[in-house]
């Protein structure tokens, strides 16, 4: 009984995206491991941008590092 937990930060994952992932995450389960698909879970959780960090910093603050370094 499969249980996949995943954690996205909440930036407008439209319905069908969250579908997708439910699907997609499932369908792999399926193939890799043989898992029954009726007992596979599947959760999404949209996180809050200020409560997820990356590299010691908000999200929001490591992306704009990465950006500028880009630039």
């Amino acid at each position: 009984m499969p249980y996949v937990n995943i954690q996205v930060t909440r930036e407008g994952v439209t319905p069908e995206q969250k579908s997708k992932l439910i699907k997609g995450t499932t369908d792999l389960l399926v193939d890799v491991l043989g898992k029954n698909p009726s007992t596979t879970f599947v959760v999404i959780e949209e996180v809050e941008m200020e409560n997820w960090g990356i590299g010691g910093m908000p999200v929001e603050a490591y992306r704009a590092k990465v950006l500028a370094a880009q630039s």
